[in-house]
């Protein structure tokens, strides 16, 4: 009797390299396009939450938004009726009572200025949202030449 090796010849490795190679070529472009539609669903989701929250803010303050000035003191703490005092806790005698909408202002997770989260009344580069106080409209603050992988402008989400 005699023993004969038993192992892959170089065509079979060759062959199993290959298959990968193609199943690799197929699976990262799709994963790569699966990120940059997950920022974009970021956006969308963090937008919908900013806007929920001006809104209940409105609802609650006899249908007056919050100044700019004051739209992360309303949005993330206590506040009276009239919508001008704040404070991190909650504090009845002086009807501190309304709030908080969100426990922090979420950050632009898209465009140059991602990672930002402060307010601005018109696009500002180094800043993450445009906020209108009088009609209580939120956007991204991205410049109209950053669009998601659809060719849409991030600031007319």
């Amino acid at each position: 009797m005699t023993l004969r090796a038993r192992a892959f010849s170089l065509i079979e490795l060759v062959i199993v390299i290959v298959i990968i190679g193609i199943i690799g070529a197929i699976a990262i472009p799709r994963m790569s396009r699966g990120a940059a539609g997950a920022a974009d669903g970021a956006l969308v989701a963090d937008l919908a939450r900013l806007r929920n929250a001006i809104d209940l803010f409105h609802a609650e303050h006899n249908s007056t938004y919050p100044a700019i000035g004051d739209l992360v003191n309303a949005l993330t703490q206590y506040s009276n009726e009239a919508g001008t005092s704040f404070s991190a806790t909650k504090d009845g005698a002086n009807g501190i009572i309304y709030g908080p909408y969100l426990r922090e202002i979420p950050k632009l997770p898209v465009g140059a200025d991602k990672g930002k989260s402060t307010f601005v009344a018109a696009y500002a580069a180094g800043n993450g949202w445009v906020y209108d106080a009088t009609t209580g409209e939120v956007r991204a603050n991205c410049a109209p030449a950053e669009k998601d992988a659809r060719g849409v402008p991030y600031n007319t989400y």
